[in-house]
């Protein structure tokens, strides 16, 4: 085979892996993507008021091969250098379809065992929107598929080790964006 024909070839692999690996999906019944976040989902603290309910979330399409998810919700807006971690939830079960309203609670029973990690408000819970006065910041809810039951980490865990895990060995993944500002 000649190495053009071996390129092209592996160029419709890959195609076709990255096509099988599109089938995700994430939604949310309060908003959609590219859309506005709604009030219920505005933090209490920080200047803000809000009830900080964390929305229901639901999911589909995770890959064979999915032992278990990871749900994150990120702020690559605030002006910290790094980003916000607004919420990470690991080691759902991987049959778990999504999350209902207000389950983002400190003392949640969440399915399977899964666990909150340690948000950037160093809350184990979801913690809303609250971006500065004037600003309006995007907020990316993302589900993971990962190929390990469960990650070698513990509630203490942060969102940016959450991420590092998820960026660096999920099957597939589904986001929604959304923006607030106040």
């Amino acid at each position: 085979m000649t190495p053009l024909r071996t390129l092209a070839l592996t160029a419709a692999v890959t195609l076709s892996a990255v096509q099988a690996q599109a089938d995700m999906q994430l939604t949310a019944p309060a908003f959609a993507d590219g859309g506005t976040l709604p009030g219920d989902q505005v933090f209490d603290g920080f200047g803000c008021t809000g009830p900080n309910i964390s929305p229901a979330l639901n999911w589909s399409g995770a890959p064979e091969g999915t032992k278990s998810l990871i749900l994150t919700a990120y702020d690559p807006d605030a002006p910290t250098g790094s980003g916000f971690w607004h919420w990470t939830v690991f080691n759902l079960p991987a049959d778990t379809a999504g999350l209902s309203e207000g389950v983002g609670t400190a003392d949640a029973t969440l399915p399977g065992g899964a666990i909150q990690g340690r948000n950037d408000y160093s809350l184990n819970a979801f913690g809303g929107a609250c971006p500065p006065a004037g600003r309006t910041h995007r907020y990316i809810f993302t589900v993971y598929a990962m190929p390990q039951e469960a990650l070698p980490v513990d509630e203490s865990v942060s969102g940016a080790v959450v991420g590092f895990f998820a960026h660096n060995t999920a099957l597939d993944s589904a986001s929604l964006t959304v923006t607030y500002g106040r």
